[in-house]
């Protein structure tokens, strides 16, 4: 039988398992836990001029001759087993004070601590072979760029783009090798060559504009889309025929509480027109990532601005979502799959001397399905923001995260 078959044969059995008898979520336990820490950085030119210091005191910009590895928006699968390559978002937060961040997409192996030890660190790795490196340097990385002129040859490399130019959140890697990234300046859709290099026009979402958008700059329209509001999701189907893109914020004149997955042919380079809305839940203001399991069921990140230093709770969480059985223009099934603030970890992987973790991060925004049970996790550590856990600057965690059930 297909995998889509198997998927189509144990939806029902699987998220009917999710649940225990009482309404409770099965147990989902970690399996192994790194950290990046906040002050890490990769060779570059000077960056953070225009960012604010922190409210801490803590890696005061500006960062001479440097650039931060932070800011992880998405992830792929390495070259190699415990490798990946992390996609960095526009920089500082704002397009007015990020033109000194390079977008990039860095290179990573994972010593995971699980049960059996392990140093639980993040480590530069080759973007080829993921072989280890001793720094976050040329090999480590692709940065992205402009396509050349006209005329020019096929190596040409263009100006390297900034996080002025686009706020890369999403990404996905097509069969021949070309990157898909979702941007929330426009929302713009991105296709690159493997090494970065743009290679189209971005793609506009038909009558949708964020107060970044070219036409909304130029006095041509108006906004109807929040600041940070655009393609914070972006999951391809297995077979590689459909993209899906979900907007982080609700779009203007839609019901509220609803997030738009819009479908895209990438063969044809255009939407399709068909898209669906994704219902958040009452504690949930915006969500982190998109991932399909085939191309009627996704896994998300939703979560609210809450941390551990902040009176508002947490509320981070993974959602599966449906699509089977319903029309275009119709709101998605979902159910609850992982509570991250409340993840069994039986032998303490991250040394806090408990046997419950969480993950009350800000922005939750990084996940990869590793295998039928278990999927990876990844924190925005906003560089060099955050207070997730502490009043300082965070640090990048990846949670290998093991489901009590399997997803196929």
């Amino acid at each position: 039988m297909s995998r889509a078959g198997r998927h189509a044969g144990v939806r029902v059995a699987v998220l009917g398992a999710l649940l225990l008898g009482s309404g409770v979520l099965a147990a989902q336990t970690l399996t192994g836990w790194a950290t990046l820490p906040a002050a890490t950085f990769a060779d570059g030119p000077t960056s953070g001029r225009a960012a604010a210091p922190n409210p801490w005191g803590t890696n005061l910009p500006p960062y001479i001759d440097r650039q931060p590895v932070q800011g992880f928006s998405g992830v792929l699968a390495g070259p190699r087993p415990d490798t990946f390559h992390f996609l960095v978002d526009n920089g500082f937060g704002a397009r007015a004070n990020s033109a000194d961040a390079l977008l990039r997409r860095y290179t990573v192996a994972i010593d995971w601590r699980t049960r059996r030890g392990g140093a639980g660190r993040v480590l530069p790795a080759d973007r080829d072979s993921g072989r280890p490196r001793e720094a976050f340097d040329a090999r480590t990385r692709i940065t992205f760029d402009e396509a050349p002129p006209t005329g020019g040859r096929v190596n040409d490399r263009g100006r390297a783009l900034t996080g002025a130019d686009f706020d890369p959140e999403s990404i996905v890697r097509a069969g021949d090798g070309s990157l898909w990234l979702g941007d929330e300046f426009g929302p713009f859709l991105l296709k690159t060559d493997a090494r970065g290099r743009l290679l189209r026009t971005p793609i506009a979402l038909p009558g949708v504009r964020a107060p970044t958008h070219p036409e909304v700059l130029g006095g041509r329209a108006e906004a109807n889309l929040p600041a940070s509001g655009g393609f914070e999701g972006l999951a391809i189907a297995p077979d590689g025929s459909r993209l899906f893109a979900m907007l982080e914020q609700p779009v203007a004149g839609d019901p509220p509480g609803l997030l738009r997955i819009s479908e895209f042919d990438p063969a044809r380079e255009d939407w399709t027109g068909r898209h669906w809305m994704y219902p958040l839940s009452p504690q949930g203001t915006a969500i982190g990532d998109l991932v399909a399991l085939d191309g009627l069921r996704f896994i998300v990140i939703e979560r609210n601005s809450g941390t551990a230093t902040t009176p508002l709770e947490p509320f981070k969480r993974l959602y599966l979502v449906e699509l089977a059985g319903r029309a275009a223009g119709a709101t998605a099934g979902k159910t609850l799959l992982v509570d991250l603030m409340d993840i069994a970890d039986p032998h303490d992987l991250d040394g806090d001397g408990r046997t419950r973790f969480d993950f009350p991060f800000n922005t939750v925004e990084s996940l990869l399905v590793l295998d039928r049970r278990t999927l990876l996790v990844a924190n925005d550590n906003n560089f060099p923001y955050g207070g997730g856990r502490r009043p300082e600057s965070d640090a990048t965690e990846v949670l290998r995260v093991r489901l009590d059930t399997p997803l196929w």
